[in-house]
């Protein structure tokens, strides 16, 4: 079976995980179809709950499944998983529980539906809760690598954001193994680091090959694991190129930019760019669209790199 889309990639692995995970449970607020999340429960309806539109009563009652022993897994659409934000922080987060928080639609990825669709907010309000994890696959492949062995190995509650329908290949040709809180180089230069998470990823490897023609080499980063993460080789990274562009579909309010300047800002700052969202989303006729609209492009990733070069000499590494 050929999988071109993030959620069908998220209704194929939960199948395949059924069969080896007997404790597993998937259960959606009223949009399994739009999840694929009814995949799981048509080969699984025992162990598949759709409660209806009422996320808070989906995280309460994964909750009390976790509590039991089993492994849920919840499956809605990313904006409208927050309006349970509170019962996330307060059960979830501070009893440690074994939850699965899969997002999907995120982004500008529910490009037709405009802003009150579109989730920018969602790594922040995730990221700040103590002990929740929080993971951005770039693409399908990722995807296929990273929620098995989630799902398997990664204890406490985790939060899995991914798009609906857009995803570019961007990691099929890249070897390496998913592990929880590691960080992917998949390009090394010395003169400049781009970091990226999510689709916009392929935008950071475009921009990396235009920067060449200027005599810039650059590390690009798959920020796959955006909490935890590994400081110590962002950190190594920051010492060897010096300078440092981030680039998301999210807000440029506490996302992969903010955790890059967080960590960075304790160990070793180095000048910066921030490339992300101001405001809201709004409707159009494709991702690809709006991506452009807001500058989350690889022309922008030049032009800001090209303003470290400018504007700034290279962070010494004595």
């Amino acid at each position: 079976m050929v999988i071109n889309t993030p959620r069908d990639a998220i209704g194929t692995v939960l199948c395949e995980l059924g069969s080896e995970v007997a404790d597993l449970v998937v259960i959606t607020a009223d949009v399994g179809r739009a999840t694929r999340a009814n995949l799981f429960g048509s080969k699984f309806p025992d162990r598949y709950f759709n409660v209806g539109i009422a996320e808070q009563h989906m995280v309460s009652f994964a909750a009390g499944l976790a509590s039991a022993g089993a492994v849920p897994v919840i499956c809605a659409f990313s904006m409208f998983i927050t309006r349970a934000w509170e019962q996330i922080r307060n059960t979830l987060g501070r009893m440690n529980l074994n939850v699965k928080i899969i997002g999907t639609h995120s982004g500008f990825s529910d490009h037709p539906d405009g802003s009150s669709h579109q989730s920018l907010e969602d790594i922040a309000l995730m990221r700040v809760i103590h002990n929740m994890s929080v993971v951005v696959p770039a693409d399908v492949k990722d995807i296929l690598r990273s929620l098995p062995v989630i799902i398997k190995e990664v204890k406490g509650p985790l939060y899995f954001r991914v798009g609906r329908d857009y995803s570019p290949s961007i990691t099929d040709e890249y070897d390496y193994e998913y592990r929880p809180g590691n960080v992917y180089i998949l390009e090394e230069g010395s003169d400049l680091a781009i970091v990226a998470a999510g689709p916009v990823l392929q935008d950071a490897l475009e921009a990396s090959h235009k920067l060449k023609k200027y005599g810039i080499k650059s590390t690009v980063i798959n920020l796959i694991n955006v909490k935890p993460t590994d400081e110590g080789a962002i950190e190594k990274v920051a010492r060897n190129c010096g300078r440092i562009v981030t680039i998301e579909e999210h807000s440029v309010f506490g996302g992969v930019g903010s955790t890059i300047a967080e960590i960075l800002t304790q160990r070793y700052p180095v000048p910066m760019k921030v490339i992300g969202v101001l405001g809201y989303g709004r409707s159009a006729k494709s991702v690809r669209e709006l991506l452009d609209f807001y500058g989350l492009n690889s022309e922008s990733i030049v032009k800001a790199s090209l303003e470290l070069f400018n504007g700034k000499s290279k962070q010494s590494t004595k």
